[in-house]
C-alpha cells in the first residue's frame, strides 16, 4: 500500500514555511490506518521487547493498537503535568527554549527493553528524551519506530545509533 497517498501537505502551518505533513487522512482510511500499525510492529517483529513507550499524543494513536496486537505493555510519556503519580522527566532543547517528557517512575522495570512509537520524527529530541527517560528508569531501548521521517532535520543525529524505522521518509 502507498502510504503517501495519505499523507496531506500543509504548507505554512503551524507558521510561514514549514510545511506540515497531516496523517488525518491516513487516520480517516481504516485500511490505510490498519496497514500502518501492523508495518510498524512488523519492522520489530524479530526483536524481543517487554513494552511500548508511546510519546503524547499522536504517538498514543499508533502506539496503543500496537501494544494491544502484540500482547505487551503501553506506557505512556507525556508533556509535564499530565500524569497522576510520581514521574521521571527530561528536559530537552527546543529551538527558542525547552520542553520536558514524563513517564510514571514504575512504568518501568529494571531490564526491561522499550520499543518507542510516534507519528512522526523531526529533530529528534522528543524521541531522544523519552529514550533517556527509559533508560534513567532501568531499562533499555531497542528501537523507535514512525510513520513519518523528516529526514533534513536530522532526527536520526540526535538518536546517536538507535534502529529507527519509518514508514514514509521526506
Amino acid at each position: 500500500m502507498d502510504l503517501d497517498r495519505y499523507i496531506r501537505d500543509i504548507p505554512d502551518f503551524p507558521a510561514p514555511g514549514i510545511l506540515f505533513r497531516d496523517i488525518t487522512p491516513l487516520l480517516e482510511n481504516p485500511d490505510a490506518f490498519r496497514y500502518a500499525v501492523d508495518r510498524m510492529a512488523q519492522r520489530f517483529s524479530a526483536i524481543s521487547f517487554d513494552l511500548i513507550v508511546s510519546i503524547e499524543s499522536r504517538g498514543f494513536v499508533f502506539g496503543a493498537p500496537m501494544a494491544y496486537s502484540l500482547g505487551v505493555p503501553l506506557v505512556p510519556a507525556r508533556k509535564p503535568g499530565k500524569l497522576p503519580s510520581e514521574t521521571l522527566s527530561v528536559t530537552y532543547a527546543l529551538e527558542y527554549g525547552s520542553d520536558s517528557m514524563e513517564i510514571h517512575v514504575d512504568a518501568i522495570g529494571e531490564g526491561q527493553r522499550a520499543l518507542i512509537v510516534d507519528d512522526l520524527l523531526a529533530t529528534g529530541g522528543t524521541m531522544s528524551a523519552t529514550a533517556q527517560l527509559v533508560e534513567r528508569a532501568g531499562g533499555s531501548v531497542v528501537g523507535c519506530a514512525v510513520v513519518v521521517e523528516l529526514s533534513a532535520l536530522g532526527g536520526r543525529d540526535a538518536l546517536a545509533g538507535r534502529r529507527v524505522e519509518s514508514l514514509l521518509i521526506y
